[in-house]
């Protein structure tokens, strides 16, 4: 095949752009992501290896090898890993992170690039940082299995990049960085192997370097032979140490190796929110360090993203995805599990259906919510922060976790009626705040605090000084179908069913009361009803209502209008539902409404009222009126009889 000239895609000129000239601030880090990358490639072949043996060539001679030419410029780090095809080449390389560059690009406008510069690497494209370094990148693949037949890729990062078919014997990815003149030092074997030290030495194959010495001959004893002048001689040494970082000792390793493994890991650029390293005894015995992040990935609700943690067996790499490894609440997750108890050749069913796996799941989870727990026990402010990060997808746990249902409520918090906006409180603290005649937990959901906020099913809560929990996540609707109760309390909706917050003798004034407004408005409600019947369920008088003159409420386990409009921004089917219309018997409208009706049963104005009550309800739980024309116009109308004109 004869060299073809390609074009990137426009998103990833505009991405190389941002990395060669102002994304990177620390220079040093693309040698540590053509490591990691290098290292991967090996964990790949070897995994392929358990179920197919041939496809290691009899090459199992596991290393990196880093090759500097200071009279070539050049800088080659090569592997003997899983190798590439062309059509990988091009789907790896030619089109990076597909699914993440316009997310990409979009975060970097977010935020200010110049004080978050690494963000790069939460998107795969860290083969390009090369780019900051090299003015040319040619690359030499062939994938395991083929036959001699490898693949050539170059660009100079300028908008095109060429690819041909070419001819290579071994199995593996070789890496060339022309380098800039003005970068030359990363040519230098100090400067190599102080990289390699910092970012890459747990890495567990072995990263290797030749190293030429000038020698003076010594003799039999060891004395160096005088007047028999020098000779150079040249050893390939290793650079990294390969301890896997998570089988030594917590006090054996430093926070900046803990840091660096977890940059390898999640190809994340700041530092871990916590970092978690214990070993487990007992019926399953494994080590496991694991990462909780400070911010959460740009693609953490995105149905096609990649989750699960390394799994080593005895140290030998099996999966970097081991999905079964952690629930999908916790999908945020980073880390390595390494296993004393699976067999080797561990297949994707057995990985589905081991109990050694189940086991080591309730052990990552215990771990992870024990972590969490005294974080939030010990420095809220802190937890607070990482809540604001995590909290929606934790939340999803307290619906599909029951074994660990009691943990994970007490980890969950709110906003409330009770706390100012962006503050946060537990379950715990709610109660503890609670009044003594009241009963209930009260919440409300919806899109927002601040639509919340505005709802009028708060008013007579609000009078009694009872606190109520907002909760705007979508996934609160599933979460309350699950936690039902917390310390004996039952939790109850403010816009769904009856609400009655009176003690025994206020609840007989008021029954009184609306005993008389009943008999008062009686044909009115008759009339409000008749007319609105296919719209509502029923119209009755609030015990929500102080200020407004009405609310729709959801039957006690009907829908809302909040779960009406998940299901529908979800394209799931929506069943048909009517709510019912509470009116306030104290509003002056009800009262205007009634007379009108006393003079003129027939009057067509009753009828646009009506309509307009209606409207109006819908407006308050943020639905969407059906006819907003009409109801401008007849609010129109009503603004110019109130003027006198």
């Amino acid at each position: 095949m004869s060299k073809t000239t390609k074009q990137f895609q426009t998103e990833v000129q505009q991405l190389l752009d941002l990395v060669i000239h102002s994304l990177y601030s620390n220079r040093d880090i693309f040698l540590r992501e053509l490591i990691s990358n290098a290292s991967d490639a090996i964990d790949k072949v070897r995994f392929e290896s358990h179920s197919n043996e041939a496809i290691l060539e009899g090459n199992s001679d596991w290393k990196i090898k880093i090759v500097p030419d200071k009279d070539a410029g050049t800088l080659t780090i090569r592997d003997n890993g899983i190798g590439m095809s062309m059509a990988e080449v091009e789907e790896n390389i030619g089109t990076i992170a597909r699914s993440g560059t316009k997310a990409f690009m979009q975060s970097l406008k977010d935020k200010a690039t110049s004080d978050n510069p690494e963000l790069i690497g939460q998107f795969g494209v860290g083969f390009y940082a090369s780019f900051m370094v090299a003015d040319r990148v040619t690359l030499y693949t062939r994938s395991a299995g083929s036959i001699e037949t490898g693949c050539c890729w170059e660009s100079t990062g300028d908008g095109s990049y060429t690819i041909e078919e070419c001819r290579r014997e071994q199995r593996g990815t070789e890496i060339v960085l022309h380098l800039k003149d003005e970068f030359k030092e990363y040519l230098d074997e100090w400067k190599i192997r102080s990289i390699v030290k910092k970012y890459s030495d747990y890495i567990q194959y072995p990263i290797v370097m030749d190293i030429t010495r000038t020698e003076t001959p010594k003799g039999v004893d060891g004395e160096e032979i005088e007047g028999a002048g020098t000779i150079e001689k040249t050893v390939e040494e290793t650079l990294n140490s390969m301890k896997a970082i998570w089988a030594r000792p917590k006090s054996d390793v430093t926070e900046e190796e803990y840091n660096e493994f977890y940059k390898h890991v999640s190809h994340d650029f700041e530092a871990p929110f916590r970092t978690i390293h214990f070993s487990a005894e007992g019926v399953s015995e494994f080590k496991a360090l694991l990462f909780l992040p400070a911010r959460k990935p740009f693609d953490m609700f995105m149905s096609d993203r990649k989750k699960g943690l390394q799994l080593y067996v005895k140290r030998v790499f099996i999966t970097d995805k081991c999905e079964e490894l952690i629930p999908d609440y916790l999908r945020f997750v980073k880390g390595v599990v390494d296993s004393s108890d699976l067999p080797l050749n561990v297949s994707r069913e057995i990985l589905q259906e081991d109990v050694q796996i189940k086991r080591i799941q309730k052990g990552l989870v215990s771990k992870i919510l024990s972590t969490l727990s005294e974080v939030k026990e010990k420095n809220f402010d802190e937890y607070v922060k990482f809540w604001a990060e995590f909290g929606q997808v934790i939340k999803e746990g307290v619906h599909f976790d029951f074994a660990n249902k009691e943990k994970l409520q007490e980890l969950v918090l709110f906003e409330s009626t009770g706390t100012e906006a962006g503050a946060f409180s537990s379950l715990k603290d709610y109660v503890a705040r609670m009044p003594e005649s009241q009963k209930e937990i009260y919440f409300i959901t919806g899109n927002s605090r601040e639509a919340l906020e505005q709802s009028p099913h708060l008013e007579a809560f609000r009078a009694k000084g009872y606190e109520v929990i907002f909760m705007s996540d979508p996934v609160d609707e599933w979460v309350v179908q699950s936690l039902t109760e917390y310390d004996g309390k039952p939790l109850k909706a403010v816009d769904r069913g009856d609400i009655s917050l009176d003690s025994e003798d206020e609840k007989k004034e008021k029954e009184k009361k609306r005993e008389e407004a009943q008999k008062e408005f009686s044909d009115l409600i008759s009339f409000i009803k008749d007319h609105l019947q296919d719209k509502v369920k029923e119209v009755r008088f609030s015990n929500r209502l102080t200020e407004s003159a009405c609310c729709l409420v959801a039957e006690e386990y009907g829908m809302n209008a909040n779960m009406e409009r998940i299901m529908k921004a979800l394209n799931q089917p929506v069943p048909e539902s009517k709510r019912v219309l509470e009116l306030n018997p104290d509003h002056a409208l009800l009262r205007a409404m009634g007379d009108l009706h006393k003079q003129d049963n027939k009057a067509p104005a009753l009828s646009d009222y009506a309509d307009l009550l209606y409207d109006q309800a819908l407006l308050t739980e943020g639905s969407p009126i059906k006819d907003p024309l009409r109801f401008t116009r007849m609010v129109s109308e009503l603004m110019v009889k109130a003027a006198g004109k």
